[in-house]
């Protein structure tokens, strides 16, 4: 009964009391072969997730939920147009998670799955997935496909779309520039300058772009992964090397290496 309260909950949008019945059916599932109930708490758990704004968490759910093989469960026969909506649900929720290493392998994930090709998002997660800079025309026509809920405001009277949009194409800004001015970069995100250099200090002191903010001079530089892809592979060809010289002074020893 309590994944159904939650189920209930849930379509009214109240995240709080959802939460409290899906926590109280948690244990009851646990222990459960009834695998239509599963398939219920699974559905309910990520919508849940999803109305707290945690969304890389739900993305995830609705993800394994789209992965589904059996078409039948118990009596329940699984519709194909349910498992594209979870499917498209994965890539809104990645989409609106904070831009950072983890949303990008998600996003990755999904950009290789053949099926998310065929969904009407798919145009969105190419260029989110490619970390192209989003114009306002294309983000307007994401924001129609969204729920009430992943459009609601936040303390500092943006939206949560806003932020999502604006943190990717800050992300996307560091890939193309080595360097930019506050000034320069609040027109780029169509934002206050004072507003672009305290999201960007979060995002960099969260660990989630690479970079530092020199305020004297009212500019940004950006980090290049390439450098520690470089050394990763110096180390790589360095330990290789020594394997080599190694092999070779049991091979001058007349020690027999085994192939």
């Amino acid at each position: 009964v309590r994944p159904d309260c939650a189920t209930l909950f849930g379509e009214d949008d109240d995240a709080v009391n959802a939460e409290a019945f899906i926590n109280k059916a948690s244990f009851l599932v646990t222990n459960s072969n009834q695998e239509v109930l599963n398939l219920q708490y699974k559905v309910c758990y990520a919508r849940i997730l999803d109305l707290k704004r945690k969304f890389l968490e739900a993305a995830l759910r609705y993800y394994g939920i789209s992965q589904i093989e059996q078409r039948q469960i118990g009596d329940e026969e699984i519709d194909e147009n349910a498992l594209e909506q979870a499917l498209s649900a994965a890539v809104t929720c990645t989409i609106l998670a904070g831009a950072g290493p983890q949303r990008s392998r998600v996003l990755a994930t999904l950009y290789k799955d053949e099926r998310c090709s065929k969904l009407k998002i798919y145009p969105i997660l190419q260029k989110v997935f490619l970390e192209r800079i989003l114009r306002k025309p294309e983000i307007d026509a994401f924001a129609e496909e969204l729920k009430p809920h992943q459009k609601a405001l936040l303390p500092d009277n943006s939206t949560v779309l806003d932020r999502a949009m604006i943190e990717h194409n800050l992300l996307s800004a560091s890939k193309l520039y080595t360097n930019i001015s506050f000034e320069e970069l609040g027109t780029l995100l169509g934002i206050d300058p004072r507003k672009a250099e305290k999201i960007a200090c979060r995002m960099i002191c969260e660990d989630r772009m690479r970079g530092s903010i020199d305020q004297v001079e009212a500019v940004i530089h950006f980090e290049d992964d390439t450098e520690g892809l470089q050394q990763w592979d110096q180390q790589i060809a360095g330990l290789c090397q020594a394997l080599n010289d190694i092999l070779d002074s049991m091979s001058s020893k007349g020690i027999a290496i085994p192939v």
